[in-house]
């Protein structure tokens, strides 16, 4: 009998362990999306306020980091580079180009083209942005090993991937 009860003592505690599993991936799946989403609405948030110091606002960051990538885009190829609508990129960039950020000007070989090209004040923000992103980096990962930073990015690259190709499907 002692046999029989540690068999089902040991078969009790896998049934257990496997409850536990299902459960945390009961409460996965229903908080995932929600908490993610959060999380990256902090994440926006803070950047932003730091950002605010650097006389950027929400999204104008991308622009400039783009057009550091590729200088003379037009509104519409920033704005399929970034994931926005093409009114808004239009918005965006008049507001960027008062501030001083960018410049818009005619194609040199299409003159129908409107170009956008950072200005050295946009090139300026290039240092500060990074530094805004880097602060917001070191809150998000306070607390972290360098190797939870590492594993959390990973997984978060594998979730963004299974999603790209979901949205591909449809």
């Amino acid at each position: 009998m002692a046999k029989k009860d540690k068999a089902d003592k040991k078969g009790g505690k896998k049934d257990k362990a496997g409850r536990k599993k299902e459960a945390a991936c009961e409460v996965a799946s229903g908080a995932f999306a929600p908490i993610v989403t959060q999380t990256a609405r902090s994440l926006r948030t803070l950047l932003s306020r730091n950002l605010a110091d650097c006389g950027l606002y929400a999204g104008q960051d991308g622009v400039v980091q783009a057009l550091a990538e590729e200088d003379g885009l037009t509104p519409g190829a920033l704005a399929q580079k970034l994931g926005v609508k093409a009114p808004t990129m239009t918005r965006t960039i008049g507001r960027m180009e008062a501030q001083g950020f960018v410049e818009r000007r005619a194609d040199t070989l299409d003159h129908r083209l409107t170009k956008v090209f950072l200005t050295d004040g946009g090139r300026a923000s290039l240092e500060r942005i990074a530094a805004a992103a880097e602060a917001c980096e070191r809150e998000a990962l306070r607390g972290l090993s360098g190797k939870e930073a590492k594993t959390l990015l990973r997984l978060l690259l594998a979730v963004e991937e299974n999603l790209q190709a979901a949205i591909g499907r449809h």
